[in-house]
Order: structure tokens, then sequence, then C-alpha cells
């Protein structure tokens, strides 16, 4: 489990980590040492909802909580807020933030301003950092794609791209169908 980096002005990597931990205002996130505003508009928080409703009752059998909790990508000038990652609960309890390798599923909705950062730089980094499930809600191109077998190099296995409307299947510990249909 990660912990909040205190700071140490010797180390960039843990300076930038608090630093936007202790913004006030607005959630911020750091994509590839880029500090960005975590804003996201009612429509995109409807079609994270649109997901979250129908995987949390699964997350919750499987004694997990669905969130969008910090996750720290040690090493590298990374600290990403998803829009839902499905973490076990006691993994979750007293933790400021998560490695990407203690989810069981992450959820990325696309915004004009950052489809190609959740299509592209976060579908990386997720892999390198072991995220099992990575599914992207692409509503610019009105489509959901599911990656997973996590590598170095990237995922191995993608589902999709599928048009809103399809039913896309959620691996085990799932094991559940989502239906898109309301993304549309």
């Amino acid at each position: 489990m990660s912990t909040a980096p205190e700071y140490d002005s010797d180390d960039p990597e843990r300076a930038l980590k608090y630093a936007v931990q202790h913004i006030r205002g607005d959630r911020a996130q750091i994509i590839e040492g880029i500090i960005e505003p975590v804003t996201p508009t009612w429509d995109h928080e409807s079609a994270a909802e649109t997901i979250r409703g129908q995987i949390l009752p699964r997350a919750r059998e499987l004694g997990c909580i669905t969130g969008s909790g910090n996750l720290d990508l040690p090493g590298s000038s990374n600290w990403f807020v998803p829009d839902i990652a499905v973490v076990p609960a006691a993994q979750a309890k007293g933790a400021t933030a998560l490695l990407p390798e203690e989810t069981l599923l992450v959820v990325e909705v696309t915004s004009d301003s950052n489809a190609d950062t959740d299509r592209i730089v976060k579908r990386k980094r997720y892999a390198e950092y072991h995220a099992p499930l990575y599914l992207v809600v692409d509503r610019q191109e009105k489509s959901v794609t599911l990656y997973s077998e996590p590598g170095r190099l990237g995922y191995t296995r993608v589902d999709g791209p599928h048009p809103f409307g399809a039913r896309i299947r959620l691996p085990e510990p799932f094991g559940l169908d989502l239906d898109t249909s309301d993304l549309v």
C-alpha cells in the first residue's frame, strides 16, 4: 500500500506528489510530470455512474469499494485520479493512495480535454504498473474498450472497441456483462 509522500526537497518526485496533494480547491493529478486539475462535467459523471451502478453490487460481494481515490505510480512523475477504481476495502482503509496493482479494475471516462491521455498515456502506465483490468469509456468515439493481462510493454489482451449499446464482459473476479446502452 502506498502512503502519501512526505515533502523532500532533494527528491523531485516526492516533492511533486506532495505538492499535488496540497493544492487548495479542486483535486489534481499528475500526468507525465504535468499537474492537471480534475474537473469532470455532469455528462462525464453520468457515464461514470452508469458503469459504477452496474459493478457496485459485485464489488461489494468481493469486499471491495468503488471510488476515485489517488493512485501513485512510484518511480515516475505520475499521480492519477481515476474516474472509478475497484479496490479491496481493507486496502483502502487509511490509505492516501494505492498502487494500480492493488486495484481489481480501473475505469477512465474520456473528456474532450483528456481523451488521448486516457487512451494512450494512462493505458500504457496502468499496464506498466499492473492494473489487472482497464476499461476506457470513450465518449468522443462512443465506444468501450477493456484492456487486460498487463505487462511492461502494455496490455496483451484487448476487448473492443465496442460501440455504445453493446454488452462487454468483465472477466473474473467480476464475471458480469456491462450494458453500455445508457451511454448512448
